[in-house]
């Protein structure tokens, strides 16, 4: 679906201003609700941002509904993996016995404004010498969830984070997500919301490079790049292939970057300029596993000759 197309290189280039997650949420929802494509929404929420901690939190909830579609398209949604150890399997400490979830969950993106978590969780009731992980739907409103602000973060610092724990939390069967929690939707979701976070920020770029007027042929060659982004959304997320083909996607998205740092300079006193500036940090998040997973995904397609 490409319709966005059009709206990337002949709509408005200003984007009206959103301080915060009250301002942000509505015009999201409403964007998210023409189209179930959650490429689109993405693309479609980075285009509208005016900044680009907005572009980011439109790109994971599309990103989230792109791994678990029947999730509540009017629900601010979270995926909680990270605790206090880090976000690896044997790091998950959180347990789901006998029916309830007792844990802590660090970094919970837009966690303040929660209104649905995606609790990763040990199952105790399978036996086993390696963690077996389940996703766990728990709503904000039920008994024994905590929810606790955290200091904001040096880039995108427009964005919450929190801090949650689960005493007691009872946990119905049909809130136990379908699968192996851990290569079922963390795994997959590494791959799903790089795609759907590039997309989103590069759409931003696309506006704020009409509004500045940036070379046109940058223009042209992000707008392809998007289409790439967009392909590569529709392929297998675990498959080694996708992975290579992602990490040429996203060095052309870094390339772009690197471009574009340079016209942000002459823009020096520009508001957005400022932001982007302190913001562009978000590239570089989780950079190394980028390059562990495209590694990994190469020695696995020379193992099948």
């Amino acid at each position: 679906m490409t319709h966005w197309l059009e709206t990337l290189l002949t709509g408005p280039s200003e984007a009206p201003a959103c301080p915060d997650v009250a301002s942000w949420w509505p015009r999201h929802l409403a964007r998210s609700r023409e189209t179930p494509d959650t490429m689109t929404q993405a693309i479609l929420g980075g285009y509208h941002a005016d900044r680009v901690g907005w572009a980011f939190a439109s790109a994971y909830q599309a990103a989230l509904r792109a791994l678990v579609p029947d999730l509540p398209v009017h629900t601010v949604a979270a995926l909680c993996v990270t605790e206090k150890d880090g976000n690896s399997p044997r790091a998950i400490r959180s347990e789901l016995r006998e029916g309830l979830l007792n844990g802590a969950k660090r970094w919970t993106t837009l966690g303040p404004e929660g209104q649905l978590f995606l609790v990763v969780a040990r199952d105790t009731s399978v036996p086993s010498d390696v963690p077996v992980l389940r996703v766990l739907c728990i709503s904000v409103d039920q008994a024994g969830v905590q929810v606790e602000a955290m200091p904001p973060t040096p880039f995108v610092p427009e964005v919450p984070h929190a801090s949650l724990r689960f005493e007691s939390v009872a946990v119905a069967d049909s809130a136990v997500l379908p699968g192996d929690g851990y290569l079922c939707y963390v795994k997959p979701f590494r791959t799903v919301e790089d795609l759907h976070v590039q997309a989103a920020v590069l759409a931003y770029l696309v506006r704020e490079a009409r509004r500045l007027q940036w070379p046109r042929d940058w223009s042209e060659r992000a707008t392809a790049q998007l289409l790439a982004l967009a392909a590569l959304a529709r392929l297998p997320p675990l498959a080694n292939t996708t992975h290579v083909a992602l990490a040429g996607a996203l060095a052309g998205v870094a390339a772009l970057v690197a471009e574009a740092d340079g016209y942000w300079q002459s823009s020096e006193g520009d508001e957005a300029a400022l932001r982007w500036k302190r913001d562009r940090a978000l590239f570089t998040v989780a950079a190394s596993q980028r390059v562990q997973r495209t590694e990994r995904a190469w020695q696995r397609l020379k193992e099948k000759k």
